[in-house]
């Protein structure tokens, strides 16, 4: 874990192998653990990510999940996902050569660089290098506890695995699980305070679009079993994704699977 982290006062336990750090989580919380606690394993043997799907792990990549009690409310909780994508995006560029993550809205070459894709991952070159994954539950005392859990591909990317995968080893840039969640958790310190318990939350969402793939481009959008073309015009003030369809329409997006372009030939 980053000094910046353990000075204000969040705690890590690790592990070499588990079976899901969000579960290990989860689990503290509804055990009474008042949150600011990283969980953090090289390898998870039953890891999940979006609507229950596998979240593969190999050995060496980084997963790890963070408890938190905030006091906010369900609407301002939800936003949780994009303050971890902007935490990653801004430890990425620390740890990785400048230039490479996407920084500034305006940016035409987000294929070849590190960026955010809603709702909750994080492309390299256009391929999955991370996953992020919120999950809440109550604590004993009734208080809303919130996981946020993060795959990060640091050694290996999966295989076997319906979408295209990158690993920052991939990519050549050689770095250990233990020196991106160092950087991750003391990124998360700045961005958290930025969000400042959902008062802050417009401002988290504008360093998301900085960092964010497609943004004036075409995507699909396939949901509930329908697929949906058009422009991805930005997120609004809650998250939520805002498309230019091809008849002209706006059309706001809650929850789907988003692919760049105006064919959907993958899944996510």
């Amino acid at each position: 874990m980053g000094e910046k982290a353990r000075s204000a006062g969040y705690r890590l336990t690790g592990f070499d192998t588990i079976g899901s750090t969000n579960s290990e989580a989860l689990a503290a919380a509804a055990a009474g653990d008042f949150g600011g606690h990283w969980f953090a394993s090289l390898h998870q043997s039953a890891g999940r990510g979006r609507r229950g799907r596998e979240w593969f792990n190999p050995s060496g990549n980084l997963a790890a999940s963070l408890l938190i009690i905030p006091d906010a409310e369900p609407d301002q909780i939800a936003t949780l996902g994009f303050v971890a994508g902007v935490a990653i995006a801004s430890a990425l560029d620390g740890i990785l050569p400048q230039g490479v993550v996407k920084t500034e809205s305006h940016s035409e070459n987000f294929g070849e660089q590190v960026a955010l894709k809603w709702p909750n991952d994080v492309l390299a070159g256009g391929s999955k290098l991370c996953g992020i994954l919120l999950e809440a539950c109550k604590t004993p005392s009734g208080q809303t506890a919130v996981v946020i859990g993060c795959g990060v591909n640091v050694v290996a990317a999966p295989q076997g695995v319906p979408y295209a995968t990158a690993s920052l080893a991939g990519l050549g840039y050689v770095r250990s699980a233990e020196d991106v969640l160092a950087a991750l958790s003391d990124a998360w310190v700045g961005a958290f305070a930025i969000w400042d318990d959902g008062r802050g939350t417009a401002a988290v969402l504008e360093k998301w679009r900085q960092s964010a793939a497609g943004i004036g481009g075409p995507i699909t959008v396939q949901q509930d079993g329908a697929v949906r073309r058009g422009i991805f015009e930005t997120i609004d003030s809650t998250g939520r994704l805002i498309m230019r369809d091809d008849d002209g329409a706006r059309i706001t997006i809650t929850a789907g699977d988003v692919h760049f372009g105006a064919t959907a030939s993958a899944r996510s």
